[in-house]
């Protein structure tokens, strides 16, 4: 937790720490040496005023504490402003670097965090953090120096009555960490499951409509009951626990106070002291016990704070494995894209996805690739933008292996057209300029008519017009063809279509391909597709079956030459269609 803390706070936010340290201390001076010491005159007087009836000594007393009060009540405000706006600072910075780190993290540390787990310790994990400093801010300095302070003070007139107040911190401070170290384990299990209900309402969000159409509600209603069932009986355990720290305070309070006066009372009948000193030292013990009171509040967030506090820190801790080189190398070709004897297996799998993969495409080639579902199309182009690192043998670019350069600077040549159409909220026109820094109008209607995205002109604000996140006021072969345009604006070297043209009718889709190769004449392209009609026309095409690739060639060349890739077409087209009948 504090590690979290000192590490992301900037200089100006530890001025302002030890500003309210100042006034922590000035606070406690006021309620020790100022309205504890009126205190005593104020009672004082009033026993005075009793015999002498002037009770000009009890409104000067009173003035005083009441004068005092008020720099206590200005110390306290001062404190409280400036630990908001430290503790705000500290929940800015870490959302922040936390999602920066997301941005840059590897797919293979953001499969294993989850995503669930990853938007819980951005949001909640770092809320619980934000909210558990200010209390620290406000409360951590004030008990020990109060505690120490009085005690200090009531040992320097009676040494005897010091160890009352002593001895019931201390063990007010025991107790309190015993149910503190007792409830951590629950907080911790407590977090792992807010991810998983997390999980489950983000599942139930994103697939609604499968979930209907199958009638499933019960079921996930089911699912998420039973994660909110546990985390409701998880919060009722740890509430149990943290119900012991205000009984333990209060009867602390009380045994310190009754000690107070059992031990001043044999000091009073020895005249060491008197009544209006004794009334003093329990003013004091009692805002020793009341600050300790008002840490209740952070002792009963510090456990679950300091396990967001490590959840966080662990996303901050996780070092990446595809990293910039430190010696970059320049490109020496341009539009060019190899693969030598590529190998790849994932880091969880059990055998290679990929194996010995080699093939060339060069500047303005088309080279598509088909194979069964889970052949290693995906992951094969995958490589091309360094989403993963080849286990074995390396991928060129335009030259020069893609681990010996930036990744921005390789990513910046790839236009990326996913399977799934993923679009951002905001307009059309923001969409289409993602990741560039301008856009001209000319360009975005260029690219939406190389796309086949007229649509966009019927919507309301043409290409200013409403974009909900996800793209989800859009039909999906619309998404498919603004991606591909998104694809098209950023004028790339070479085009990587995951399956993205499978939306698309097939007179579309014909069009589509017709306007790339007359537009983008110069940009390589990678097609990933499970339609023979939507390849027939490449310059190369790659079959592949369990990783491999079991045929290479032009449309017709592997119709003779790959059982593979002829039984593929058949399934699809006729023999007519593939110009077969003659067989």
């Amino acid at each position: 937790m504090f590690k979290i803390m000192f590490k992301h706070l900037k200089w100006y936010d530890f001025i302002a720490i030890l500003g309210i340290i100042g006034l922590t201390v000035v606070q406690v001076w006021c309620m020790v040496e100022g309205i504890a010491d009126w205190t005593a005159n104020l009672i004082k007087s009033i026993s005075e005023a009793s015999n002498s009836g002037d009770v000009g000594p009890i409104w000067n007393a009173g003035g005083m504490i009441l004068l005092w009060s008020g720099f206590y009540f200005l110390t306290q405000i001062a404190i409280s402003l400036l630990a908001a706006e430290v503790s705000a600072n500290l929940g800015r910075i870490l959302r922040k670097d936390v999602n920066d780190k997301i941005s840059y993290m590897d797919m293979e540390d953001i499969k294993k965090f989850q995503t669930a787990s990853l938007v819980t310790r951005v949001t909640n994990d770092v809320m619980h953090v934000q909210f558990t400093s200010i209390i620290i801010f406000r409360m951590v300095f004030s008990a020990p120096i109060t505690a120490i302070w009085a005690i200090i003070k009531i040992g320097s007139v009676a040494f005897d009555l010091a160890y009352v107040p002593a001895i019931g911190v201390s063990a007010m401070v025991v107790a309190l960490m015993a149910i503190v170290f007792a409830v951590m384990p629950k907080f911790a299990k407590q977090q792992k499951i807010t991810d998983r209900a997390n999980g489950v309402t983000r599942e139930n969000l994103s697939g609604i409509r499968v979930i209907r159409a199958y009638n499933a509600e019960a079921y996930q209603d089911a699912k998420f009951d039973k994660a909110n069932r546990d985390l409701a009986n998880l919060s009722l355990a740890g509430g149990r626990l943290m119900s012991a720290i205000n009984p333990i305070l209060i009867v602390a309070m009380n045994c310190v106070i009754l000690g107070i006066y059992w031990l001043g009372a044999n000091l009073i009948t020895q005249e060491r002291l008197n009544y209006p000193e004794i009334e003093a030292f329990t003013y004091l013990a009692t805002e020793i016990i009341m600050a300790f009171v008002m840490l209740i509040f952070l002792f009963v967030m510090f456990p679950r704070a300091m396990v967001c506090a490590k959840r966080i820190n662990e996303v901050l801790s996780c070092k990446a494995k595809i990293v910039d080189p430190e010696v970059p190398e320049e490109f020496t070709e341009e539009g060019t894209i190899e693969f030598n004897d590529v190998s790849f297996r994932y880091p969880d799998g059990d055998s290679n996805m990929l194996e010995h993969i080699s093939f060339k495409a060069k500047k303005g080639d088309t080279v598509a690739f088909i194979g069964a579902t889970g052949c290693g199309k995906t992951t094969l182009i995958n490589l091309v933008a360094r989403l993963y690192d080849v286990t074995d043998g390396c991928v060129k670019v335009d030259g020069v292996d893609v681990r010996n350069v930036k990744k921005a600077e390789l990513r910046k040549k790839i236009g990326f057209v996913p399977q799934k159409g993923v679009l951002f909220s905001g307009t059309v026109r923001s969409n289409l300029s993602f990741g560039r820094d301008s856009i001209s109008d000319e360009e975005i209607e260029k690219a939406l008519d190389v796309a086949c995205a007229n649509f966009v002109n019927e919507m309301d604000g043409g290409i200013d017009a409403h974009i909900a996140q996800g793209g989800t006021n859009v039909s999906g072969g619309q998404r498919q063809r603004l991606c591909i345009a998104r694809a098209v604006a950023s004028a790339p070297e070479i085009f990587i279509f995951d399956d993205s043209f499978s939306a698309l009718d097939l007179t579309t889709d014909r069009q589509v391909r017709s306007n790339l190769k007359n537009y983008c004449k110069s940009a390589t392209k990678l097609i990933v597709a499970q339609r023979v009609g939507t390849i027939m026309d490449a310059d190369l095409i790659i079959c592949l079956a369990d990783g491999k690739i079991v045929g290479a060639g032009t449309h017709k060349e592997l119709l003779k030459t790959s059982e593979e890739y002829r039984e593929i077409a058949l399934s699809q087209l006729s023999k007519e269609e593939l110009g077969l009948c003659q067989e």
